[in-house]
């Protein structure tokens, strides 16, 4: 097995049903330091313009489910021991993450860093970027729960960073057994998240890093700062409150304490950055 990291690149949107996500996953790809490992691309279409239509409950589940078997295709040519994946919305964690928990025999740490637990199904919320971890610990639709072939043990889950949820959320998190440590808890220490790995005997860890448990107020390329929505949009939707730095560092102690295996990042929105591409490409200097 190569010993080299898989930098897997993801522009899914149609998970989040926002098209600005591939944009997001883009740009991540540019800013990331120079990868000398194998590097995959997973084919995603553009948006056309069209609204998404719901199938068995889910937007767009026909591409989403195609699009998670083209990364699993991906990840099963290099069989890597570890894996980066710049995304997209947080749908594109599933077959990196299943693929890590089988390699290591269902016994993957799983840290889930994200202002919203992710493990929804049809029965709550038609977007399946809200599924995902539920999806890798077998509750949801067949067929994405079919992709993993070893489901998560919810011992080895732990969400980080979340400080609120639904009533549906939190029955949800109480019949999986997930645990979830509030930001306030991580503000000065990682030691609640070193605690647990400690506990639980975790020595291979994957992080899910959505941007969202941050706070809109110091970090601006977020869904809750979309340039002109109506007023109240975002009403009743958890927003994150951690700082960007509390989670680097985090991320460094965790490091220490156990191997981390997988990185995905996820439903980056930078809106400036492409408010500015937009606005250029109507230049009819540009088009010469």
């Amino acid at each position: 097995m190569s010993t080299k990291t898989l930098r897997l690149n993801f522009p899914q949107w149609q998970g989040g049903t926002e098209p600005a996500y591939r944009f997001g996953s883009e740009l991540l790809c540019w800013l990331m330091p120079a990868h000398e490992g194998p590097e995959e691309t997973v084919e995603v279409p553009a948006a056309d313009g069209q609204p998404l239509q719901i199938e068995q409950g889910i937007k767009a589940r026909t591409a989403l489910l195609s699009q998670a078997r083209a990364a699993r295709a991906a990840i099963e040519r290099h069989q890597p021991e570890r894996i980066v994946v710049l995304g997209g919305d947080c749908l594109v964690d599933l077959a990196p993450m299943a693929y890590l928990n089988r390699i290591h025999d269902g016994r993957l740490g799983v840290l889930w860093i994200d202002a919203h637990p992710d493990v929804m199904s049809t029965a709550e919320f038609s977007h399946a970027h809200a599924h995902v971890l539920g999806m890798l610990l077998g509750r949801g639709d067949e067929e994405f729960t079919a992709e993993v072939e070893r489901k998560l043990d919810p011992a080895r889950v732990m969400i980080a960073g979340m400080s609120a949820w639904t009533e549906a959320e939190g029955r949800i998190l109480q019949e999986l057994g997930v645990r979830h440590t509030p930001a306030a808890d991580l503000a000065d220490s990682s030691q609640p998240i070193l605690d647990w790995i400690a506990a639980e005997g975790i020595t291979h860890l994957a992080v899910h890093f959505d941007l969202d448990v941050l706070d809109a107020a110091h970090f601006s390329p977020l869904l809750f700062n979309k340039p002109e929505q109506p007023e109240g949009t975002f009403d009743g939707i958890v927003q994150g409150t951690m700082r960007l730095g509390q989670v680097i560092r985090l991320l460094q102690d965790v490091s220490g304490a156990c191997d981390v295996v997988g990185l995905g990042i996820a439903e980056f929105l930078p809106w400036d950055m492409l408010r500015l591409r937009e606005a250029l490409a109507g230049l009819p200097i540009m088009r010469g």
